[in-house]
């Protein structure tokens, strides 16, 4: 074990002996007064009186909940891009761009330096809890791959910069960390996605890298990248043959899972993590089974609103004090970046509140319900997960939207746009239609009764695609590589013609 390693480890018995005897909802409320009194004298903080808060109770009874559009029409839309003392303390030197997963209408996310360090913290949690997992670990002993958009910033005024979230990531290292890092500034840079997989490939042939973490399906990509250079079918073993850990996140990984392992064979092991552009989120810190753990101590403090009232005039405001396991809630957070009682637009689950560890179930965005059947993400990514395991076989990457009835349909219902590995047998669509459908109406009452006697929805209809095509689709919208996210549900009918009209040509 290298002395880096060494000192890891140290660093995890102190984290893991502190989160043991963590009241997390405690926690949670120093967390808010902190940062309220930090941000008092702001322009947020004086109209919303923060030097009378005092507690919980009082923030909400201040503080309504606002969305994206509501805290740029009110406070950071005027002075932007020279946030000063608007909603945090001093001149936001970074902003996330982000665009959502369908939506093609940019967003600019504050980062403060108080961010950027609370996200380091984070990851070092992460690296917490897998040497803590595993003692022969020397996780530090190479490099750490993040696989992440363009690291090019743009300065948009005096010291105030705009990028990827991982550009402004890769800017802002710690020190101590920068040795680690993989790939270098030269790669980092480049714009093109292509061209940067196809760099990152041959620069890997010859570096040792110990962690790989990336959106699931563009990793993927590199690994077919890298096998097509040695004219051949590779795992792990020759070409990670040092890595420990596969981190991966911001997509549910049940549709990937089965991929990753086999391509991992055991070399390493599959960790998940919920950074967001307003946060790191939470780390998964047990088995998968268990969930993601709040990072409840981090500069983050979190609310959650019952999904049916997401729409109510004045919802349900609830604490990690309040919560219960199983029911799905809208994300709410506010952090060391000036975004006060903030619709991140996730929706979670917990899995247990004591320790509080999560589940993402998707976003306040994704439902489709074009018939009334009230579908969610998880519920969709559990099914075609369930039935490609049954079948054996491998999706890269897939959407669901919705079909309506026309002359020789009677009745509409859901279309499955699905890319698997490798070419399907004959009676794929019809048995994978079926188990989708049976996990379906299993696991949700609107759909099985909007699915009763085929009255109200048709049974799925599955469009098995070439490997390759949702990359080809990202690519034709702008969206190709880093950290842009294929939507698994898509309710815009006009981007679900378009995907649709794609697809049509590479029908398998």
């Amino acid at each position: 074990m290298g002395a880096a390693t060494a000192f890891l480890r140290q660093v995890a018995r102190r984290r893991h002996r502190k989160l043991a005897k963590q009241d997390a909802a405690a926690e949670q409320e120093h967390v808010l007064l902190r940062l309220v009194g930090k941000a008092k004298n702001t322009r947020f903080g004086r109209d919303h009186d923060f030097g009378a808060i005092r507690n919980i109770t009082d923030f909400q009874a201040r503080v309504p909940l606002r969305r994206y559009a509501d805290m740029w029409d009110a406070y950071w839309g005027a002075d932007f891009p020279e946030l000063r003392d608007v909603s945090w303390p001093g001149l936001i030197n970074y902003f996330a761009t982000t665009s959502g997963t369908t939506s093609g209408e940019s967003k600019f996310i504050p980062v403060t330096k108080e961010m950027i360090r609370t996200n380091a913290m984070a990851g070092v949690d992460l690296l917490c809890h897998h040497v803590m997992a595993r003692p022969n670990s020397d996780v530090l002993g190479g490099k750490s791959m993040m696989l992440g958009g363009t690291s090019v910033l743009e300065e948009r005024a005096p010291n105030v910069w705009i990028g990827d979230l991982s550009g402004i990531t890769q800017k802002r290292w710690p020190a101590w960390f920068q040795q680690f890092a993989f790939p270098p500034p030269d790669i980092a840079l480049i714009d093109d996605w292509e061209e940067k997989v196809h760099r990152l490939a041959k620069l890997l042939e010859e570096t040792d890298v110990r962690v790989i973490s990336g959106t699931p399906s563009w990793v993927l990509v590199l690994f077919e990248v890298q096998q097509k250079l040695l004219g051949r079918q590779a795992n792990a073993s020759s070409l990670y043959p040092n890595v420990e850990m596969l981190v991966h996140g911001g997509v549910n990984f049940s549709p990937y899972r089965a991929r990753f392992e086999a391509f991992l064979d055991g070399r390493g092991e599959l960790r998940e993590a919920y950074p967001a552009s307003e946060g790191f989120i939470a780390v998964q810190d047990s088995g998968p089974a268990d969930g993601l753990r709040l990072i409840v101590d981090r500069g983050l403090f979190f609310e959650f609103v019952p999904l049916e009232e997401l729409d109510a005039p004045n919802p349900t405001r609830l604490t990690l004090a309040e919560v219960e396991p199983g029911v799905n809630y809208a994300l709410v957070l506010s952090n060391c970046a000036g975004a006060w009682a903030y619709f991140i637009g996730d929706t979670v689950r917990f899995v247990s509140v004591d320790p509080p560890r999560i589940r993402i179930t998707g976003r306040t965005s994704y439902f489709l319900s074009a018939f009334g059947e009230h579908v969610i993400a998880e519920e969709v990514e559990v099914a075609a997960a369930g039935a490609a395991s049954e079948l054996g076989v491998h999706i890269n990457d897939f959407s669901v939207g919705a079909f309506f009835p026309e002359p020789g349909k009677s009745v509409g219902g859901h279309r499955y746009v699905v890319e698997l590995s490798r070419t399907p047998p004959a009676s794929f669509a019809e048995t994978f239609s079926r188990l989708v459908d049976d996990t379906m109406q299993a696991g949700s009452k609107d759909y099985r009764a909007h699915r009763s006697d085929g009255f109200g929805m048709a049974a799925p209809e599955i469009w098995p695609v070439a490997p390759g095509t949702f990359a080809d689709w990202m690519k034709s919208r702008g969206r190709l590589g880093g950290q842009n996210k294929v939507p698994r549900l898509i309710n815009d009918e006009e981007l679900f013609s378009n995907l649709c009209e794609f697809a049509e040509q590479r029908r398998l």
